[in-house]
């Protein structure tokens, strides 16, 4: 049998007094793309910030790849291949397109930053086209595809995704998805966080719904979308 390659158990954090996660389980295996689900206020970007070592864990154990990332600094979780491109895009706006991209191989990748970059390039077309332009001037899409490039200059081995749709055109939200769907297609295994239910469902292999810090429902999309009391109760459906 395969082993997870993101094994979460009984996973604890909050900030000050403040308990946000209250024993979370979840696992990715190698290749697959699993969608976190769940309303603002959940938990979702607190458990991937906890998962990256932004966060510090209180309790419960973070496994990746047979090694035991509880409590590690984020450069060691880096160094592993667990990459976030976090929600917002975050990227350098006084800095270009390129030097953004660059920044990604910092930590992991760097000896092989060239061949990166034209994969990234190749990946997005738009950014090859904008190499010297400053991040800042970029479009909502054009930045969250210089995010997400970013995050592959890393060479993940997990990419965590937070709300990559979130503020794109309809027409940029159908396309990101479908870059999403090429990513795991690469053998990539990607954990997706977002509010976009139906479209997360689509691509997912496997769906996690979270409330309060809590894993409610764990499963298939479709034993997701079977239930009509899961749909109404956690996913407004």
């Amino acid at each position: 049998m395969t082993e997870a390659l993101l094994d979460v158990k009984g996973l604890q954090s909050g900030y000050g007094a403040v308990e946000v996660l209250r024993g979370v389980d979840l696992q990715v295996m190698p290749g697959e793309l699993v969608a976190l689900l769940g309303s603002n206020g959940a938990g979702k970007t607190t458990l991937n910030h906890t998962l990256s070592g932004l966060v510090a864990t209180r309790a419960g154990r973070v496994q990746f790849d047979g090694h035991d990332l509880t409590g590690q600094h984020s450069k060691q979780v880096v160094m592993q291949g667990l990459i976030q491109v976090p929600e917002g895009r975050k990227v350098f706006p006084n800095l270009s397109v390129h030097e953004n991209l660059e920044l990604g191989a910092f930590t992991r990748g760097r000896e092989r930053r060239v061949q990166n970059l034209d994969k990234v390039y190749e990946t997005f077309p738009r950014l090859k086209e904008r190499v010297t332009q400053l991040a800042g001037t970029l479009s909502g899409g054009e930045q969250q595809m210089l995010a997400i490039g970013r995050g592959l200059m890393a060479e993940p081995r997990l990419l965590i995704l937070d709300e990559p749709s979130l503020g794109l055109s309809p027409l940029l939200v159908e396309e990101m998805f479908g870059l999403m769907s090429q990513l795991r297609s690469s053998g990539l295994a990607v954990l997706l966080v977002e509010q976009n239910v139906g479209q997360s469902l689509d691509i997912a292999d496997r769906a996690y719904v979270m409330e309060n810090g809590l894993i409610r429902f764990t499963g298939t999309p479709s034993e997701l979308l079977a239930s009509d009391t899961l749909r109404q109760a956690y996913l407004g459906m």
